[in-house]
């Protein structure tokens, strides 16, 4: 199935810290394809630092709870914690779409539920597969377009 996987991070070395994700990512997954680097503003939370974010698009016949525990693995590697929602990290993987799956679980929510509204996840999507469909909303191009 196809995966979608949001990457962003803040502080320590962000690039190094995406770079070695995409690798991890690589090792564990048949990466298709990742979209350039975007520094962007963080959004809610506290003042912090810039982020650094990409989108990689993924194939993996991995159940989607064990596709997000190899993510959270992943982050847990690049030492991340998780102190301050919205807070600043090493590292975070998210899980934006997997197939066709629709999860209302609450430790699963597919697709991501702000995907559509957040535009460092839509502009590297687009930018690496620009007929992408977002499930719950549409075609990622126009949610982008849309956005103000």
């Amino acid at each position: 199935m196809r995966a979608v996987i949001a990457l962003g991070a803040n502080i320590g070395n962000p690039r190094e810290q995406m770079d070695i994700a995409v690798s991890l990512l690589r090792e564990s997954l048949e990466v298709i394809a990742v979209s350039s680097y975007y520094t962007t503003k963080p959004v809610g939370g506290p003042e912090q630092p810039d982020y650094i974010n990409a989108v990689a698009i993924a194939e993996s016949e991995l159940p989607a709870s064990d596709l997000l525990a190899l993510l959270h693995g992943i982050e847990k590697v690049l030492g991340r914690e998780r102190i301050e929602k919205w807070g600043p990290r090493t590292i975070d993987l998210d899980l934006i779409q997997y197939g066709t799956i629709l999860s209302y679980a609450e430790e699963l929510l597919l697709p991501h539920p702000r995907a559509h509204e957040r535009q460092f996840v839509l502009e590297p999507w687009v930018e690496i597969d620009p007929d992408a469909i977002l499930l719950t909303h549409g075609k990622v191009g126009k949610l982008l377009s849309q956005l103000p």
